[in-house]
């Protein structure tokens, strides 16, 4: 299993590598773009986080004026002049308090609407992203895992939404408050602020060291967080396996180096994000001990007032805040702009592409069906389906049969344009599948699969899944023709019953005669069947295949099947291997033969 992991996932050690977001600028115009439709609200956001910055930078000022008040009324009062003006003190504090408050509205409208606005467009790429796994080739899923895609899904669209709720108005209210508290220290006195812009250059080199080293880790937690995503839903959806063959201890080892991965990236990444709040605030410090010296040293000359003082303290404690916000934020960008990179580049992915314009309606088909010299190949350098031809005439049943890798399912998945052909046509009613409408043509067909599916809710809407406009009625008529109808009703609550996420609670053949119920009530065209009784038992085959003879009936079915007892009664049996038709031809006439289907047929039955 270790071996067949490494195979899927070949391409995985490449994340080892340092990695940056490879288009920052490209990634960022089309974050832009995507946006504009909510400029006016972000126009808006940023003139709320504005004011609401400017308004408690004033703050300081004011505050220092009721200090000096203040300050000036104990001097006077000790000097035997007037005393404490509480009046004029009072006036000032009720300024204060209502420029605090009229901030913390703005700011509360502003994170109001920001978060509105990540929430909204966070959702729409979501659909935009679900949208476009219905879009994509069946070749894209063979390169990618479940994961992977679920990681863009989910974690890349939830660190996008986090930047947007956060970076956005952060990184303006940062630049404003540098901007501001600097126009304010330096309207209080030049020198000392001259002091403290000193400290700039030594935090910016130190914060630009921190951002450059842990920019890469950032990057690459997001990459071995997809990876260990993938490695799990792998592990999990393939338990049994694991537990048949004793592999905990093996996959508990696989994932716990895939999980050490990205314990050192996370640890690297929050540790060294995590140094900037400690070196802002010795820095600060440092500017704090020499602008009380020099503060103290204008006092004494009486070139700066006590309120002044304090205010110029405060600004300057306030300072650096904000240079470490932006450098927070720098890291969190680069963390949006790498998930948005990854988002975008998803959404970018070649889709499936209609070979032509006339968009055939799929009204009154009849389901022949004919191949045409057609060659496919994976990949166009290994053609694995040569000049293959048949002819299907409406209702026929033909069953595939050849040992595995014979290219069985491959056929039947070039019928239902999971992929184009290479050479040849496929044609339905005597009309080229490319030419139908490419959103309706698989209507036309219903699939029962080896692999049952089915999702949590109640068997009454597993079933009508097949039909969403069925009534109970229809949904029931089609459970009695599938012989599953008895089986539902000794159940609690009957169709009401709810199947678990991993329908544990009913067993594989009850399954898959709920599958046959609900391609029933589809009532397709031309009916495909793949191992539909691999994994069952005989007595519950035997019920299973009475339910497929009623779901073929009237129309045009193709069987794949490794018992080849189940389709003795098939019109045509194609016999494949290697990509290529070896015989063709009834039960009968291909046991008469004495060829490479008998020898098949044979050997399932030798003791």
């Amino acid at each position: 299993m270790s071996q067949g992991r490494k195979a899927m996932h070949g391409r995985r050690p490449a994340m080892a590598s340092t990695e940056k977001v490879k288009d920052f600028k490209g990634t960022l115009k089309k974050l832009v773009v995507n946006l504009k439709e909510y400029k006016i609200s972000l126009i808006i956001v940023f003139i709320f986080a504005i004011c609401s910055t400017v308004f408690t930078i004033i703050g300081p000022k004011i505050l220092g004026n009721a200090t000096t008040e203040l300050f000036n009324g104990i001097i006077g009062k000790l000097s035997g002049q007037a005393g404490i003006d509480f009046h004029k003190i009072g006036v000032i504090l009720l300024t204060l308090l209502g420029l605090y408050l009229i901030s913390m509205v703005f700011s509360y409208i502003q994170g109001f609407i920001m978060t509105g606005i990540s929430q909204k467009f966070t959702y729409k790429l979501r659909k935009q992203i679900v949208s476009k796994v219905n879009k994509l080739p069946m070749s894209y899923f063979d390169k990618k895992t479940t994961g992977e895609i679920l990681s863009i899904m989910t974690n890349d669209t939830d660190t996008l939404n986090m930047g947007l709720t956060q970076s956005a108005t952060q990184l303006v209210t940062s630049i404003v408050t540098i901007i501001g508290i600097l126009v304010m220290m330096f309207s209080i006195n030049v020198p000392m602020t001259f002091i403290s812009i000193l400290i700039l250059p030594i935090a910016a080199i130190l914060m630009g060291i921190i951002v450059k080293k842990s920019q890469k880790h950032f990057i690459n937690q997001q990459d071995y967080l997809a990876s260990v995503n993938g490695y799990v839903e792998e592990i999990y959806s393939g338990y049994n396996v694991v537990k048949v063959f004793n592999a905990e201890e093996k996959m508990l080892t696989l994932f716990n180096e895939e999980n050490e991965k990205l314990y050192n990236s996370a640890w690297k990444s929050q540790f060294l994000s995590g140094l900037m709040h400690p070196i802002m605030n010795f820095i600060s410090n440092i500017g704090y001990v020499a602008v009380a010296i020099l503060g103290g040293y204008f006092a004494i000359k009486g070139k700066i007032t006590v309120g002044n003082i304090q205010s110029f303290i405060q600004y300057n404690r306030q300072f650096t805040n904000p240079i470490g916000q932006l450098a927070q934020v720098s890291t969190m960008v680069q963390s949006m702009m790498a998930a948005s990179e990854r988002i975008f580049e998803f959404l970018e992915e070649e889709e499936n592409v209609e070979l032509s314009k006339k968009h055939l309606k799929i009204d009154n088909v009849k389901g022949e069906v004919e191949f045409k010299n057609v060659e496919f190949g994976y990949n166009p350098d290994n053609i694995i389906i040569h000049n293959f031809n048949l002819k299907v005439s409406p209702g026929q049943k033909i069953a595939i049969v050849g040992p595995t890798g014979a290219g069985k399912t491959t056929l039947v998945k070039l019928l239902m344009r999971f992929y184009n052909i290479n050479g040849g046509e496929i044609l339905l009613d005597g009309k080229n599948i490319n030419d139908f409408d490419g959103e309706h043509y698989r209507e036309l067909f219903g699939m029962v699969l080896q692999d049952t599916w089915l999702f949590s809710g109640t068997i009454m809407e597993n079933l009508r899944y097949g039909k969403l406009s069925a009534s109970d009625d229809e949904v029931i008529d089609a459970a009695k023709m599938a012989h599953v109808h008895h089986f539902i009703q000794t159940l609690p609550d009957a169709y009401n019953m709810e199947l678990n996420e991993d329908t544990n609670n009913i067993s594989q053949g009850q399954k898959q005669l709920l599958t046959i119920a609900r391609a029933i009530l589809a009532d397709p065209k031309v009916m495909i069947l793949d191992e539909a009784t691999s994994s069952v038992d005989t007595r519950t085959e035997i019920l299973i295949q009475k339910a497929m003879d009623k779901l073929m009936e009237g129309r045009t079915s193709f069987i794949i099947a490794h018992r080849l007892s189940t389709i003795k009664n098939a019109d045509i049996i194609i016999v494949m291997d290697q990509g290529n038709v070896v015989e063709t031809g009834n039960h009968e006439q291909l046991m008469a033969k004495n060829g490479f289907y008998a020898k098949l047929y044979n050997s399932q039955f030798d003791k």
